[in-house]
């Protein structure tokens, strides 16, 4: 008979047995029906394991595993599946393992917010120390090191070719709390931009749900989250050398990122891709930015307000790392000094440019572009005759950024470069945008696959 706790009765109520299938590493059988939902687990290669399978019952309150012998609810799938879930350690309490694994699951009773939310004791939190943990890392030639990071992965869609890429900069990393509880989460190192073997936390993620969400995402207690990013190259590239660097708010969406784009640019490769970890502080702008002015940086921060105002402050720092560069003389202090604080070079008043040609191109340049904004925005011109004067105005404005570099004492190289990417318009965050590309090749696939099959029921039905 099957162990009853009241203490789990409000569990049963609340947690959801698919998400529970889904937690323990289980993915949905799509082909398998929709009156019976099924659940089965894939290899390190992506290939479904025989045998290994659980269906939902019609209620969708219990699962079992065919032929039917036993059914399971939450509750009881967790007690007797332990070795699933990251909660457990050997000798561990069963029920102390179901409290855990739905305590990560569900949000909290209405009647426990106000505990929940007292701020907690003041204490001091140690500095983060790699040697806390225990690492198993993803090496590309041994498929044995892959297939514990496949629940991390799978569901955020991030492929193998794209983790090998990435292998040197991930791993799994379990540490064991002070109640005696392991736990292992998938572990990107932070390091500080100038010394970039030292590393000081972790970006933490762990394993992913089926849409791609994660029930955790931040970073181990005790890191350097005021000067620490996560720097990786799938070439191994340092950052001082890097040509083009790609900001990223998480290390996943970095990953996802580089997946979408890496066909159609080969040099993605060679890059640098960084990630803050949360919202970027001006410690990590600055780490990045001073060893990096001569790269082109790409600004690569998801959709929402809050990340576009951070995207403007990167770019306001990028603009004040070049300024600072420049050697102020007699000549050039007054159009420096006018100048708004985190403003482009450009942006100082022309007045104060010395004539005799910078001054007279600076003038140019912007009547050149009041020409192109009027036609395009007038519907009366030509669009050939509209792209002409674009022409005209970046000829005008290369010319003119030009004779600015020289007047202030810059190489193209030092100057001022950047450029914005977001995601897709539908999609929130790079990896989101991943999903959602997939989702769709997979759909398209279902829909040919049913054509090709009514295309030979037909054929049959033809020859008989």
């Amino acid at each position: 008979m099957e162990k009853r706790d009241p203490k789990h009765d409000d569990i049963l109520q609340r947690l959801d047995i698919r998400e529970v299938l889904i937690e323990a590493g289980y993915q949905q059988n799509r082909r398998f029906g929709l009156r019976l939902p099924s659940y089965v687990r894939l290899d390190g290669e992506g290939k479904r394991i025989r045998g290994d399978k659980f269906v939902v019952t019609q209620d969708g309150k219990r699962c079992f595993r065919p032929p039917r012998k036993r059914e399971y609810n939450a509750v009881s799938f967790i007690r007797e599946h332990p070795q699933f879930f990251p909660e457990y350690c050997e000798g561990m309490d069963t029920d102390d393992l179901v409290e855990l694994v739905s305590g990560r699951l569900l949000p909290p009773p209405a009647g426990e917010l106000r505990e929940l939310t007292v701020e907690p004791p003041d204490r001091e939190v140690r500095p983060f120390d790699i040697m806390d943990y225990e690492v198993h890392r993803f090496d590309p030639k041994k498929r044995a090191t892959q297939k514990k990071f496949y629940p991390y992965f799978t569901y955020r869609g991030i492929d193998l070719r794209t983790q090998a890429a990435f292998h040197r900069n991930f791993c799994l990393a379990t540490r064991k709390r002070d109640d005696g509880v392991r736990y292992t989460r998938l572990s990107f190192p932070m390091v500080l931009p100038k010394e970039e073997g030292k590393i000081v936390g972790f970006e933490e993620r762990e394993r992913a749900r089926a849409d791609g969400s994660s029930s955790y995402e931040g970073n181990a207690q005790g890191s350097d989250m005021d000067e620490g990013v996560w720097i990786a190259s799938p070439a191994g590239t340092p950052l001082a050398e890097a040509k083009h660097v790609y900001w990223f708010e998480s290390a996943c969406d970095a990953m996802a990122y580089y997946q979408l784009h890496r066909e159609r640019n080969r040099e993605l490769d060679k890059a640098v891709f960084v990630s803050t970890g949360y919202f970027p502080t001006t410690k990590q702008m600055r780490g990045v930015l001073e060893r990096t002015v001569p790269a082109r940086q790409h600004i690569c921060f998801d959709r929402s307000t809050a990340w576009h105002d951070s995207a403007w402050r990167l770019q306001q720092e990028i603009c004040r790392t070049v300024r600072e560069a420049i050697v102020e003389t007699p000549e050039r202090k007054p159009y420096l000094d006018s100048i708004p604080d985190g403003q482009d070079l450009t942006e100082g008043e022309f007045y104060l440019l010395p004539k005799g040609g910078l001054q007279e191109s600076c003038i140019r340049f912007d009547s050149e572009w009041e020409e192109a904004m009027s036609m395009r925005s007038s519907g009366l011109c030509a669009p050939e005759d509209v792209q002409d004067q674009i022409n005209t105005m970046n000829r005008c404005y290369r010319e003119y950024r030009e004779k600015l570099r020289e007047f202030l004492g810059i190489d193209r190289e030092h100057d001022v470069d950047f450029t914005r990417e977001e995601p897709d318009y539908r999609h929130k965050s790079w990896n989101g945008q991943l999903l959602a590309e997939q989702r769709r090749e997979e759909s398209v696939g279902q829909q040919q696959e049913r054509e090709e099959s009514a295309e030979e029921e037909r054929q049959t039905r033809l020859g008989r």
